[in-house]
């Protein structure tokens, strides 16, 4: 599929290094998808929290299961939206990629999105509501949301072949969306908005009038970083493999979906690194979901945002240091033995919390030793998913980009949903009730379960099915037999073969000569119009230039 529109000027990455350096990292890896994935992370902790207690959709009695049904039942058009997504990324052809486009189709329609979301007809009855609330809710999750992310997630995997460079941006694109989560969604609303999205009466319970007035104030401020983060990404990122495969002299073969899905499922490591996020994402999300219910109903003799809000700060402590960890341990260990171990250190540690689960500090000791433990988990996983694509390939002659990365996007979009229903599901069990000022003890045992026992639970399960997780092993073997194919068919066509990193190393020289020349002609105009002289001009440039060459040399 054509997508004439992006081959305008305008929509040309700004990264034409033929390597990966630092302003790809920090802006189109870190800074953009920081800002894109803020409010997700924000929806993923308070956007359950704003149904039950601002709208009241756990009230069985006006809504009856819509809380715990909507969620889960959601998951198929999830599940159905990525699959999509991942289908259109196969079947696009253009100089700035297959995933980066859908980038920018995104952030319209994310915004969109985001403000159904929030102009609920509050005093609408509650049939009018519950269709509101699951249109935006699926409009959202299952179509704007799968959007961006299929895309943003696909980056990794298709920016370079380089396994170090790769690895750098995994940790990169992995820190930008725990930073979402641990900046956004633990540590700002908590300690600035707490009181300002839930408006407490002075009983305690929430007033959802003011409450609702407030999230459409946000909701706006939303909308805007949102938009930001999106293009930021999207002009400081480039598809380096995608375009070797464009560039070479031969007509790539377009497979069918069905192809993709036998390969997938054949192989056991794609079952591994899948089920791995699976679980991953899952007990994350629930842990996440029912954090913002457990500091405010659980703890003892602490303020539920200020406790929130000091849990993700210090929480978040381990997850900062792990940024410039995670690599050079996973490059000493290897990625999947870091993972391994550490997940097993989480889950020792985690197992601490339980000590005193009503302890603001006791919890805070677990919850730091299981964040030292999920370092490399955290930050280099795509890593680990980027090798078996290649894996993936060099067996089967043919990249498994779109079924995978459809597969991962349902899950790390779905898990929501289904971490949201089974948190719902829990609390009408339980009898949670919003405008109560304490909770009863089954719903603060229930509440323990879902922040402190369910990632535990699935950690452990991790650590046993990442034992054997292998595909390391085959990298080297994997590059040659890819480089192979790739030249074998290129001299098939009659064509000149020339070695990817040699093409990329010629394209970013010619880069260089056109940003040049373009420099020299902005300069003669700008002398023309002030009466400077240019030579005179162009000597101090070039004075400025050797100083600042000297100095990175020093």
């Amino acid at each position: 599929m054509k997508m004439n529109w992006i081959e305008a000027p305008l929509f040309k990455t700004r990264i034409t290094s033929a390597n990966v350096k630092p302003t790809e990292m920090l802006l189109g890896y870190l800074i953009g998808p920081f800002c894109a994935l803020i409010s997700n992370a924000i929806f993923g902790s308070y956007l359950n929290r704003y149904y039950s207690d601002v709208l009241a959709w756990t009230d069985t009695s006006r809504f009856g299961n819509f809380s715990a049904l909507l969620p889960i039942l959601s998951v198929i058009c999830v599940i159905i939206g990525n699959l999509v997504v991942g289908r259109l990324m196969d079947s696009t052809k253009s100089s700035q990629g297959k995933a980066r486009p859908y980038l920018i189709l995104s952030a319209p329609l994310l915004a969109v999105a985001i403000i159904t979301l929030f102009v609920v007809p509050k005093s609408a009855e509650p049939a009018m509501q519950m269709v509101w609330i699951a249109v935006s809710y699926n409009l959202y999750y299952a179509v704007a949301y799968p959007l961006y992310y299929t895309a943003h997630s696909s980056l990794v995997a298709l920016s370079t072949r380089n396994s170090n460079d790769r690895g750098l941006l995994s940790t990169f694109s992995n820190a930008s969306g725990v930073a979402a989560v641990g900046i956004g969604a633990s540590i700002l609303v908590p300690m600035l908005l707490q009181n300002f999205l839930f408006v407490p009466n002075a009983d305690g319970s929430i007033n959802a009038d003011a409450s609702y007035a407030n999230w459409r104030v946000v909701m706006v401020v939303l909308c805007v970083i949102t938009a930001i983060g999106i293009l930021i990404e999207y002009y400081f990122s480039r598809e380096r493999i995608t375009e070797e495969r464009l560039k070479m002299p031969v007509e790539e073969k377009k497979i069918p979906m069905s192809q993709q899905i036998k390969v997938c499922m054949s192989n056991k490591y794609w079952w591994i690194i899948i089920l791995y996020f699976l679980l991953f994402q899952l007990g994350g999300l629930v842990k996440n979901g029912s954090m913002n219910y457990y500091c405010t109903w659980v703890f003892e003799g602490i303020d539920g945002g200020t406790a929130m809000g000091l849990l993700g700060a210090i929480g978040g402590i381990p997850t900062a240091i792990g940024m410039v960890l995670a690599w050079p341990i996973a490059n000493k260990l290897g990625k999947q033995r870091a993972v391994v171990l550490g997940l097993a250190i989480s889950v020792i540690g985690g197992l601490a919390s339980f000590i005193d689960v009503h302890n603001f500090v006791i919890v805070c000791v677990g919850v730091i030793l299981k964040g030292i433990g999920s370092i490399p988990a955290m930050y280099v996983t795509l890593a680990l998913l980027s090798d078996v694509l290649d894996h993936l390939e060099a067996k089967n002659g043919f990249r498994s980009d779109g079924f995978t990365m459809s597969v991962y996007g349902a899950i790390m979009v779905g898990m929501t949903g289904l971490g949201n229903g089974i948190i719902n599901v829990l609390l009408t069990i339980a009898g949670y009730d919003a405008s109560l000022p304490a909770q009863n003890a089954s719903v603060q045992n229930m509440l323990v379960i879902c922040y402190l026992g369910v990632e535990l639970v699935c950690y452990a399960v991790i650590v046993v099915l990442m034992s054997f997780l292998k595909v390391e092993k085959h990298i080297k073997e994997d590059q040659a037999i890819i480089l192979e194919n790739q030249k074998a068919a290129v001299l098939a066509a009659g064509g000149e073969w020339i070695e990817p990193a040699e093409r990329l190393r010629r394209e970013q020289e010619q880069a260089e000569k056109e940003a040049e020349a373009a420099r020299i002609e902005e300069l003669k105009a700008k002398c023309a119009k002030k009466g400077l002289n240019f030579a005179e001009e162009e000597a101090k440039y070039q004075a400025k230039l050797a100083a600042k060459r000297a100095k990175q040399k020093k």
